[in-house]
């Protein structure tokens, strides 16, 4: 630390995260009027705290402590007694009707990750990890959009699993090298691969055919996902569009690189993600 540094926040003091300018969730949640948009800010804040301490946030016991504490935060939250990092979001949770358990499901996809490393997990488990970490996640966002209630959750259900499981192809070499596996063992199984460690198994000569049934079930909630758009009021969808959009480009992008090693990393290029841009923020 510097002479002139001030000392790094607590995490009860820090201040809320923002998207990244320029990332597809930046742009995006900007299609949002203000009070929406601030609600998903401190929505994102929250989200993007909880994922800090479970990938960067110490010892396992200590990253588990400190999401028992928010767990206890956003209980208090509730009771109406929020503490100073959750206060942002007592009113997008009053105005917007969020839920505790969407808040409390994203911790426990957090604890998921901090409490072991996931490596080769069953169907089921891999499908609860992508609902807590992905479509919890667009629960609560579903509500601030404004969608209407049975085709939100529905939306939320198919977008969180094609958003995350998109980001474990395009993902697969960087959580290897943390010791992390997402592709599910019976796949695994399907080609051989009975308890491998991850580098072993992105190395396998066919790991490709796991990843690309993964990829046709992403494709397959994708189609979902814009079916339930199209019926959908194109004011409350607009962020939505934008990120199935914008993703889509990356699950492409994987595929036509393909999966045989060395993996190149991938992101669309700029144009295309442009024209994303121009056709859902615009219309």
């Amino acid at each position: 630390m510097s002479a002139t540094a001030s000392p790094a926040p607590t995490s009860a003091e820090a201040a809320p995260a923002l998207p990244a300018a320029g990332s597809s969730f930046y742009t995006a949640m900007r299609l949002l009027p203000k009070e929406r948009r601030e609600a998903m800010y401190a929505v994102y804040a929250f989200c993007r705290a909880v994922d800090d301490v479970a990938d960067d946030g110490g010892t396992r016991e200590v990253r588990r402590a400190e999401l028992d504490r928010w767990r206890a935060d956003i209980d208090a939250l509730y009771a109406g007694r929020p503490v100073a990092r959750t206060r942002d979001l007592v009113g997008p949770v009053a105005q917007f009707d969020l839920k505790r358990e969407d808040f409390q499901a994203v911790i426990d996809g957090m604890a998921m990750d901090a409490e072991e490393d996931i490596v080769a997990p069953d169907e089921a488990t891999l499908d609860l990890y992508c609902d807590r970490v992905a479509s919890a996640v667009g629960r609560l966002s579903v509500r601030i959009f404004g969608m209407p209630e049975a085709d939100g959750i529905k939306l939320a259900w198919h977008q969180g699993r094609a958003l995350q499981l998109t980001n474990i192809l395009r993902d697969i070499d960087e959580d290897a090298e943390r010791g992390r596996l997402y592709l599910p063992r019976e796949k695994l199984e399907a080609i051989g691969l009975t308890n491998p460690t991850p580098i072993q198994a992105i190395m396998h000569p066919r790991i490709g055919e796991v990843c690309s049934a993964i990829a046709r079930e992403a494709e397959e909630h994708y189609r979902a996902t814009w079916e339930i758009i199209r019926r959908s009021p194109r004011k409350a969808t607009k962020a939505a569009r934008l990120m199935a959009a914008a993703y889509r480009l990356y699950l492409d992008a994987v595929v036509a690189r393909g999966w045989t090693p060395p993996r190149a990393r991938v992101k669309p290029g700029k144009f295309p993600l442009i024209l994303v841009a121009l056709r859902h923020g615009l219309l």
